[in-house]
């Protein structure tokens, strides 16, 4: 029977319950490094099951040197694009023998960090990290001697490794897009203000104005969060105020997909009424109706080099960029496209 008392049973329990020696137990816990009999085997696992022994993984962990456990935060799992990520870094942790555990903020700071402390506890071989804000908790990992790979934009000088897209650039280019179509009164819902990664987009959204000699007007930037949510509330404050622009970069899909709700609630349709770009497509854009122009990153290529700049010696710090994938859609105004031909 198994123990129910605050004792742990130990691998002498279960040896004593078997019948036979801590060793015989040892291999067939770790399935070797010797050959048990199958009829002992089968005993060991029974006498497992009824002393309730779990291997310690923590002293295993300090013995061999590593939990092969990797530690992920990330602001908030419930946007696509970061699932999308999370899924790609999973696979490829899985595929080198090691486990990614995942921590989700829920776009909360004080979340964050107790989610590090409690990854770091656990003595992870080391973290992913996106944070929730401009206000990373690096100095905090760096003094555990924890290796990290950052997966958004941070200050160079934080010497820390940095793995991203150029995402002015990104938003430049389909803004471009946006405006090869002859739309000359574009808006923007943007991010965060505060957020490094929405001025960039927002800075983005402006060269390419610029660069067809086209004003930037106050009055048609929007800021919200990056949700469903962000984007339909910001698309019912435009539908609030005065003149309207005829096209609107979206900062994510997800700020898109609100926009469209928004604008079908009040009998507007997507490109007709407005044309509609977005940034970090995920799958779902090819098949939203009508599909979404964005810019992809490359989530798998990305993935591995995320774990091979974890596994590099410490004092080689790395920044890696990555260039992005412009996906046409409907939603600019081009003709329809088939969701299979653009996977």
């Amino acid at each position: 029977m198994a123990r129910q008392s605050s004792e742990r049973a130990t691998r002498a329990d279960v040896a004593r319950e078997a019948g036979t020696s801590v060793a015989v137990v040892s291999y067939v816990i770790n399935n070797g490094p010797r050959p048990v009999a199958e009829a002992t085997r089968l005993r060991v696992l029974e006498a497992v099951r009824k002393t309730g022994y779990r291997p310690n993984s923590l002293a295993r962990a300090l013995a061999l040197g590593t939990t092969k456990t990797y530690g992920l935060v990330v602001p908030d799992i419930g946007n696509a694009f970061i699932a999308s990520f999370a899924h790609a870094l999973q696979q490829e942790a899985l595929s080198n023998g090691m486990v990614m555990l995942l921590g989700d903020a829920g776009n909360s700071r004080q979340r964050e960090l107790e989610l590090i402390n409690n990854l770091l506890s656990q003595q992870v071989d080391g973290l992913f990290y996106n944070s929730v804000d401009r206000h990373p908790y690096i100095d905090i990992i760096q003094a555990s001697g924890t290796p990290l790979v950052m997966l958004d934009r941070v200050d160079p000088a934080l010497n820390v490794n940095i793995l991203r897209v150029d995402e002015r650039e990104a938003a430049h280019q389909v803004t471009t897009h946006l405006l090869s179509h002859g739309y000359q009164q574009v808006g923007i819902i943007s991010g965060p203000p505060e957020m490094y990664n929405a001025q960039d987009r927002l800075a983005g959204w402006r060269q390419a104005l610029a660069d067809f000699g086209i004003p930037a007007r106050p009055e048609w930037i929007f800021p919200a969060a990056y949700t469903r949510e962000g984007g339909y509330l910001a698309t019912k404050k435009m539908l609030r105020g005065g003149a309207l622009p005829r096209a609107l970069f979206a900062s994510n899909e997800l700020q898109a997909i609100g926009c469209v709700r928004a604008l079908a609630e009040q009998r507007l349709r997507v490109p007709q009424d407005m044309a509609l770009v977005c940034f970090n497509g995920t799958e779902q854009s090819a098949f939203h109706v009508p599909s979404l122009t964005t810019v992809r990153q490359p989530v798998d290529a990305m993935a591995k080099k995320a774990l091979a700049m974890l596994a590099a010696p410490q004092s080689e710090v790395q920044l890696s960029d990555f260039s992005h994938q412009l996906q046409i859609g409907e939603s600019c105004g081009c003709g329809p496209v088939s969701a299979a031909v653009q996977n």
